[in-house]
């Protein structure tokens, strides 16, 4: 039987180990090279990464969507870490909208 995972759970783990890499160095970690880019360099690779997920959710299986969306979750991680937005925030933006229309939420920000 396959293990299942909370998304919650996942992302929480996911950004504590990024803001630890916020001190490592740049040649031994991943994430700490592209926080040293600063957050263009994030948000160029975020950018990225998304137009990996559009294209493979128009052409691929479920299981590379998976995988790129996947991708996606994490540099949108990295990039809200170099801007030093916390990912309760994000939540908490989140949680406000819970019960809206979507219309309704749209048209409240003009």
């Amino acid at each position: 039987m396959a293990e299942t995972f909370k998304l919650g759970e996942v992302i929480e783990q996911l950004a504590k180990t990024i803001a630890a890499r916020k001190t490592a160095s740049p040649d031994s970690s991943y994430t700490a090279s592209l926080l040293a880019g600063g957050p263009a360099k994030c948000a160029k690779k975020f950018g990225e990464e998304a137009t990996e997920l559009v294209i493979a959710a128009a052409t691929e299986t479920a299981e590379q969507v998976a995988s790129e969306a996947g991708d996606v979750i994490y540099h949108l991680l990295v990039l809200l870490a170099a801007r030093n937005v916390d990912v309760s925030a994000v939540a908490a933006a989140l949680a406000a909208r819970a019960g809206q229309s979507g219309h309704a939420e749209k048209a409240s920000r003009k």
